[in-house]
């Protein structure tokens, strides 16, 4: 694969900041968008703007058309066995929290048990932890070990005839930690639980194959996989899916109203109440196009050169700590500067024309667990190279001689 034909197919690399080249080290917050989900976008906008379902006029049929053409290809992206398994949410944040009302509600009761691991973000920490408190059910933690790797002992010892789910993410948003999630779904399920993946950050990396996981729900964001904010996707199995009950009502996912009584639509409908995202919807589309073609293995490995490049580099910065050295890892570099504060480290990087990310993450029991109040992160992806590392080393030896 050409990556820098890649790169060109992403036209905010040519902005500067002061002057200076832009360099792009944020992609686990949110990635930049190619060019063809930029023009997705705009021809909705520009030429073909209209609401979908139930509209009988040209542009609305064509909408309706493409928006459930995109919902078969999110089918095929995750190997789901149903199209009726993909439910279009806001994002990972959206799909847990209506993971969490619309099947924590009905199957979650008194003393029941739920089980997270230290390094998730609070997105999968929050809505578990309100359910628990709700229910009068109890929240229990996984602990990892001080490469920021699950301790798969404790892992299983945790999971009782009481722990009705497992939720964990797949790739550390922090850490860049690749969880064993296939391993970790057969230890729960052969103690009865049922699992929920968090692949926010896994999707733009690796491939995901909801049948090889073997997971009961699993939730990405459009916008960690070069396409729009605002949108996402909940897979979860039919026949679960058809227990639950409506997150949020309205338009859409009824059936039948009266005034004594309303009956609701099927799934995936159910759970799609009001208009939709459809700019989204369609710009996430074309986002799981681009990276369907491309060659994962090829992917894989480039962003393993990178980041292992970075690694090797950063490491022989003085006063440098590495958060997070698991094995098995991809895309992020969390670190501290004895000289300086995370947030003074991005300030200068950004006047370098660098964009880094500092702070807790939205992990700040991992932080505990680490005893950092924050870290720098350095995030990669396909559209980043050697010299874009190059430039973060020399700024950081630069921070080295500012502070030192």
């Amino acid at each position: 694969m050409d990556f820098e034909d890649i790169r060109k197919q992403f036209p905010q690399l040519k902005n500067k900041v002061d002057e200076k080249e832009s360099v792009y080290l944020d992609s686990a917050a949110t990635a930049l968008k190619p060019s063809s989900v930029l023009k997705t976008l705009e021809t909705y906008y520009l030429y073909e703007c209209a609401n979908i379902h139930r509209g009988i006029h040209y542009l609305s049929e064509l909408n309706t058309s493409k928006f459930e053409n995109v919902r078969k290809l999110s089918h095929k992206f995750l190997n789901s066995r149903y199209i009726e398994e993909i439910i279009f949410t806001k994002g990972t944040t959206d799909s847990i929290n209506l993971l969490a009302y619309s099947w924590g509600e009905i199957n979650i009761n008194k003393g029941d048990e739920i089980l997270i691991t230290q390094m998730e973000h609070h997105a999968n920490i929050v809505p578990w932890q309100l359910l628990c408190e709700n229910k009068g059910a109890h929240l229990k933690v996984a602990p990892i070990n001080d490469k920021g790797e699950i301790i798969l002992e404790e892992f299983s010892k945790l999971i009782s005839a009481k722990t009705k789910l497992c939720a964990f993410t797949y790739v550390s948003n922090t850490l860049g930690t690749i969880n064993p999630i296939r391993e970790m779904s057969s230890i729960a399920h052969s103690n009865g639980s049922l699992v929920f993946v968090d692949a926010a950050q896994a999707a733009p990396h690796l491939p995901i194959d909801v049948i090889n996981i073997d997971c009961d729900f699993l939730a990405l964001s459009g916008h960690k996989i070069y396409g729009p904010t605002g949108i996402g996707i909940l897979y979860g199995k039919k026949e679960l899916l058809e227990k639950m009950r409506p997150y949020q009502s309205g338009g859409s996912m009824i059936d039948q109203v009266s005034f004594d009584k309303t009956t609701f639509n099927c799934v995936p409908h159910i759970f799609e109440a009001g208009t939709p995202h459809i700019a989204g919807v369609l710009g996430m589309g074309t986002a799981i196009e681009f990276l369907q073609a491309l060659d994962f293995d090829s992917v894989i490995k480039y962003e393993e050169e990178i980041l292992q490049y970075a690694h090797h580099e950063l490491e022989k910065i003085k006063g440098l700590t590495i958060i997070g050295t698991a094995k098995n890892k991809c895309a992020v570099i969390s670190f501290t500067m004895d000289s300086a504060h995370p947030h003074d480290i991005a300030t200068i990087a950004n006047k370098e024309g660098i964009a880094l990310r500092t702070g807790h993450h939205c992990t700040q029991p991992l932080m505990k667990r680490f005893n950092v109040p924050a870290t720098a992160r350095a995030s990669f992806s396909i559209y980043n190279t050697k010299n874009d590392v190059d430039r973060l080393v020399q700024t950081l030896n630069k921070i080295n001689e500012l502070f030192g």
